[in-house]
C-alpha cells in the first residue's frame, strides 16, 4: 500500500522538522519557534497549493482553520506537560494516544477494513511508537495526575489534527494544510506579539522576549514530540543566534513538507494505518541526532525501530 509507505516517510520527516526545531529553540524561546516555523511553513505552502491546484470551498477552509486550532492545542497542552515532566514517561505516552485515538476513529466511524496482517502491523506499529519515543537516561519518577492528563489532551489534540485534516475533499489539494498552518501563524504570532507588549510594559526591550532566558525545556515547537537531545549537550549547530532563526524556518518547511505527505497518504489509503505510522516520528529526530550530535542510539530504541520498519512492511501489504 502506497499510503503506508508515505506515511512511514513523512513520520521521518516529521521527526526531522522536530530535531531542527528543537535545535533553535536552544537560543529561542519555543513559542518564537513555533511562530517562525508556523510562518515559514505557511510560505512554503501557499507557493506548492497554486503548482498542485486545489479548490478553495468553505468547508475544506473550515475544517483546515479548526485543525490549525487543534494544531496550537496540541503545542501549548505538550509543553506544559513535559515541563513537569517526566519526559521518558510523558512523551511516548503523547505519541501513543496521538496514534490511538485517530486509529480507532478509523476503524470504528469511517469503518476502515485491513486483512488480518495489517491489524498485527497496527499493533506492532503502537509497541514501536513507545519504543522508539522512549527517553533513555531521564529519571524514572511517577507522573502527576496533571502531567498525565496534559500528555493525553496533547495526543488527543494531535490526534484531532489527522481526523479533521481527513475530512477534507480530495479536490482541495493543498488548501486545508494553507488555512490549517495560517491559523496556527496567527495564533503564535500574536501570542509573541502579546509577550513583547508586555516586555515593553515592563521597561524591557520587545526584543527580549525572542531568546531563551531560563534552562530550555526541551519541546519542540510542531507539537509532535520532546526533543531533549538538542538540549543535552553543547552543539555548534545552534551557536549563533542567527542560525537559529534559519533552523526555526527550516523546521517549518520540513513540517510543512511533512503535513503535505501525511495528507497525501491519507487520500490514498486508510486513517487508522496512516495515523499508526505517523506517529513513529521520533524515528527521523533519533536518526538524525545519531548522525549529527553522535548520540547514542538505546537498544530499546534500535528495538523500536527495528518493529517500526515491520509494521510499515506489514501494513504496505494489508
Amino acid at each position: 500500500m502506497l499510503s503506508a509507505v508515505v506515511a512511514l516517510v513523512g513520520a521521518v520527516v516529521y521527526g526531522s522538522a522536530d530535531f531542527l526545531g528543537g535545535l533553535a529553540a536552544r537560543r529561542l524561546r519555543s513559542i518564537v519557534v513555533t511562530a517562525v516555523a508556523a510562518a515559514s511553513g505557511l510560505v512554503a505552502l501557499a507557493i506548492a497549493q497554486p503548482l498542485l491546484g486545489g479548490l478553495w470551498t468553505l468547508p475544506d477552509v473550515m475544517w483546515g482553520m479548526l485543525a490549525g486550532i487543534a494544531g496550537v492545542l496540541a503545542v501549548a497542552l505538550l509543553y506544559a506537560c513535559l515541563a513537569i515532566g517526566p519526559m521518558s514517561i510523558l512523551s511516548p505516552l503523547t505519541a501513543l494516544v496521538s496514534a490511538i485515538a485517530p486509529m480507532l476513529w478509523g476503524l470504528l466511524v469511517k469503518a476502515d477494513s485491513l486483512a488480518p496482517i495489517g491489524y498485527g502491523g497496527l499493533a506492532v506499529a503502537l509497541v514501536a511508537v513507545v519504543l522508539v519515543g522512549f527517553l533513555p537516561g531521564a529519571n524514572i519518577v511517577r507522573p502527576t495526575a496533571r502531567g498525565l492528563l496534559m500528555a493525553t489532551g496533547s495526543g488527543l489534540a494531535i490526534g484531532a489534527f489527522l481526523i479533521l485534516i481527513d475530512q477534507t475533499s480530495s479536490e482541495s489539494g493543498l488548501v486545508p494544510l494553507v488555512t490549517s498552518r495560517a491559523t496556527s501563524a496567527l495564533v503564535t504570532v500574536a501570542f509573541v506579539g502579546v509577550m513583547a507588549a508586555a516586555a515593553v510594559r515592563r521597561g524591557a526591550p520587545a526584543r527580549s522576549v525572542l531568546q531563551v532566558s531560563g534552562p530550555p525545556l526541551g519541546a519542540t515547537p510542531t507539537g509532535h514530540a520532546d526533543l531533549e537531545h538538542a538540549t543535552s549537550a553543547e552543539v555548534g549547530l545552534a551557536a549563533p543566534a542567527r542560525r537559529a532563526w534559519w533552523l526555526a524556518i527550516a523546521c517549518g518547511i520540513a513540517d510543512a513538507s511533512a503535513n503535505a505527505l501525511m495528507l497525501f497518504a491519507l487520500r490514498s489509503g486508510d486513517l487508522s494505518v496512516v495515523s499508526a505510522l505517523t506517529a513513529l516520528y521520533p524515528a527521523g529526530t533519533i536518526l538524525l541526532a545519531a548522525i549529527v550530535l553522535r548520540e547514542r542510539v538505546a537498544p530499546v530504541q534500535w528495538i523500536g525501530l527495528a518493529l517500526a520498519l515491520t509494521a510499515g512492511g506489514m501494513l504496505a501489504v494489508a
